[in-house]
């Protein structure tokens, strides 16, 4: 079987659990998605429901309180379970890369623009100084950046958040990567800003070929970029399929609840509430048994305390006893 045969990421029952001095809080919960080359993946869901910290563990970079363990973690066929920190470190930002939430955080304030990428790509690549100064100007240019010789000379505290955050995507494609982790990329931008990076993501993911696993927690940014999905909550993975299934036909409660949260202009009526979600997220000191959204659910009953199997129908999964139960009024803008 050749290496192109395999997905580029294949994931199996990962869970990841955080250690006190008291006790253990299971975080992550039997998390299995696969992403082919060239596809993007979403994960999507509120704050704090296990989604930046999957990405993390997928490159080993958890906080230090924080273990994973899972029957099966392969980039492009290779066993990423098996390799040692050094091993790991040479495919960071190499063959994987990835765009962190805030940019300003992420890029060093004492060093100019020019300087971190250019060591990026010597780190991982024997080139000189000099290659390694033409493929960053190039790229900047790519993501949008006029003016690259002199934004080089540059350091992040002189450029806008939105400007920061394309040199982020220039410098996680330094090294030609097959997989981009983006982490929430657009968060802190207005929408305008949001909408022009989106279209380069998916022009540089066409252009280079690349696999994606994008995070984010608004449905509208995931209908536009998304192959599959997979929605999370309190831990779990309570929804997964292609977009469209997801999207325009959610099987869970939580998604088609989300969805209806969404709000869409010239098409609700003035001075009206917008629907929300009561309650809140369970907490990480409770052990959770049966459904964690049960609490939450306008459907729920008895059973749905019960330890839940996942229900599949082709691609498209749901962890709920009453797949379907909650229709949803809205679908994020995407087609049927």
């Amino acid at each position: 079987m050749t290496a192109t045969s395999h997905p580029l990421l294949r994931v199996e029952n990962l869970h990841i659990d955080i250690h006190t001095a008291t006790h253990t809080k299971h975080v992550v919960r039997a998390v299995d998605f696969t992403l082919e080359r060239g596809k993007t993946l979403c994960i999507v869901g509120e704050s704090g429901c296990g989604k930046s910290l999957t990405a993390l563990a997928l490159l080993d970079l958890l906080p230090a309180a924080a273990r994973r363990r899972m029957t099966r973690l392969e980039f492009a066929g290779q066993d990423l379970s098996t390799l040692n920190a050094r091993q790991l470190a040479e495919l960071r930002g190499a063959r994987i890369a990835m765009i962190f939430q805030d940019p300003m955080t992420s890029l060093n304030p004492v060093f100019q623009i020019g300087t971190q990428l250019i060591d990026v790509m010597r780190r991982h690549k024997r080139v000189s100084r000099r290659e390694a100064a033409e493929r960053a100007e190039y790229l900047l240019r790519r993501v949008g950046i006029t003016n690259p010789e002199e934004r080089m000379r540059q350091y992040p505290f002189e450029l806008s958040g939105g400007l920061r955050q394309r040199v982020m995507i220039a410098m996680a494609l330094m090294c030609g990567p097959e997989l981009l982790i983006a982490d929430e990329p657009t968060t802190a931008l207005d929408v305008t800003v949001q909408a022009e990076l989106l279209d380069l993501l998916r022009d540089i993911q066409a252009e280079f070929g690349l696999g994606m696993v994008f995070i984010s927690h608004d449905m509208g940014l995931v209908a536009r970029i998304a192959d599959h999905v997979i929605v999370m909550y309190a831990g779990d993975i309570v929804e997964g399929g292609t977009v469209q299934e997801v999207l325009t036909r959610p099987s869970h409660p939580y998604t088609a609840m989300l969805l209806n949260c969404i709000p869409q202009p010239g098409r609700t009526a003035p001075r009206t509430d917008l629907p929300t979600i009561a309650g809140a997220v369970p907490s990480l000191d409770v052990a959770i048994r049966g459904c964690a959204f049960r609490e939450r659910c306008p459907v729920a009953e008895a059973r749905c305390a019960q330890p839940l199997v996942s229900r599949v129908q082709g691609s498209h999964r749901c962890l709920c006893v009453k797949p379907g139960a909650l229709l949803a009024t809205k679908t994020a803008g995407v087609s049927a």
